[in-house]
């Protein structure tokens, strides 16, 4: 087992570096799969926005089946979105060691935590709420070089998906992170819930541990969780369960009553398959949020490139 260096950089090829108290040794060849679950059943919505269209998204149009995948025409527009905006980005990220965690839940119980100007997206007429640990490396603005010991930092966030005039995106209960720079910049320009936190991420072969504590006093937090690495899964096809819960090309947030939206633009996610080894964690609770019982649906990500753009008034 190779000790990794205390914040090391990236590597080359885009890869994540060896990291804040990663270990790490050649990956296994023979990686366990990650344990499959079940579609959940449909639930209705009738609640209306302010602005009189469908507050609780409805899913629509046509259902066919490639495999054992369902796949789902709602007649929501999902890839003009990602294609790549003219203007520069501000930024460039690079965000690995993530682990996509989602739980369903009625779109009901979120309706209260939401602004009513938004339509909470939803898959099989069923809302879903992820938690997501990961690391980031190389943050930066753009053309210029990274910034020592500012650059590399843990992230988690909590989130659920959204539309604002048929656009869909990601909203976030709370963004907790290592990086008190990054706190105050995201509360301040992009109008983000960053809190400070503890979190420590080490790696032992194909094995990932991730701990954190949400030091705000207001809503203290923990999570603790425990996973092991499965084999690679194909792209993410439009229409499947895994691209609605992954492939969000922007986000948005609150100031007053005005909704904002700030573009992201990156390649599919190289999703592999996970095996949740063990879990712990009242953050949702500290976010307002009903517990979030069962088995989560899990997805890893090894390593992506993200551009990242100023919000702009939706």
């Amino acid at each position: 087992m190779t000790k990794g260096k205390e914040n090391g950089r990236a590597n080359g090829d885009g890869k994540p570096p060896t990291g804040a108290k990663k270990e790490g040794s050649k990956k296994s060849a023979s990686r366990k799969a990650g344990a499959s679950r079940k579609s959940a059943s449909n639930k209705s919505a009738n609640n209306k926005s302010a602005g009189g269209e469908s507050a609780l998204s409805k899913t629509s149009g046509t259902t066919r089946a490639v495999g054992r995948k369902k796949v789902i025409d709602d007649g929501i527009d999902r890839e003009t979105i990602r294609q790549r905006p003219a203007e520069l980005p501000l930024m460039e990220h690079h965000w690995g060691k993530l682990l996509f965690m989602h739980w369903p839940i009625s779109a009901e119980r979120l309706r209260p935590l939401i602004p009513p100007q938004l339509t909470i997206d939803t898959f099989d007429g069923e809302a879903w709420v992820g938690v997501t640990p990961f690391t980031m490396w190389d943050v930066r603005l753009s053309f210029t070089p990274p910034v020592p010991y500012l650059s590399d930092f843990h992230e988690l966030n909590v989130r659920t998906y959204v539309l604002y005039r048929g656009v869909p995106g990601v909203w976030f209960f709370s963004l907790n992170t290592n990086s008190s720079m990054t706190v105050i910049g995201a509360r301040t320009f992009y109008f983000l819930p960053y809190f400070n936190a503890d979190i420590d991420l080490r790696q032992e072969d194909d094995t990932i541990h991730y701990r954190l504590r949400r030091t705000d006093a207001a809503r203290p937090a923990a999570f603790d969780a425990t996973w092991e690495i499965g084999k690679e899964l194909p792209e993410a096809e439009p229409g499947t369960l895994e691209f609605f819960l992954t492939e969000r090309y922007c986000l948005y947030s609150a100031s007053g009553e005005s909704i904002y939206r700030a573009r992201i633009h990156h390649r599919p996610w190289p999703l592999r398959q996970a095996v949740l080894r063990a879990h712990a964690s009242d953050i949702a609770e500290s976010d307002y949020l009903p517990k979030l019982k069962g088995k989560p649906l899990v997805h890893y990500a090894e390593a992506l490139s993200v551009d990242v753009w100023l919000p702009e008034k939706a």
